[in-house]
């Protein structure tokens, strides 16, 4: 399984890419239908957002916990 930090930003965005390129083919309604959470577009369009935010606020509770020990 491919669990390693550098692989993982490379390939969530991607993906991320590839399933927007895709939705944008395949989908009449493009810019209007990736507001819905049941098309593929969303998606592609939530994971790179939610990623490096979740990447943030665990570095950030990671610093909290190591100034509160050295403290």
């Amino acid at each position: 399984l491919l669990r390693s930090l550098p692989t993982l930003t490379v390939l969530v965005p991607l993906l991320s890419l590839a399933g927007l390129f895709y939705s944008a083919s395949v989908d009449e309604t493009f810019p209007q239908g990736c507001t819905t959470t049941t098309s593929l577009c969303f998606y592609s369009l939530l994971l790179p957002v939610t990623v490096p935010v979740y990447v943030f606020f665990h570095l950030w509770t990671w610093m909290g916990i190591k100034l509160f020990r050295h403290n």
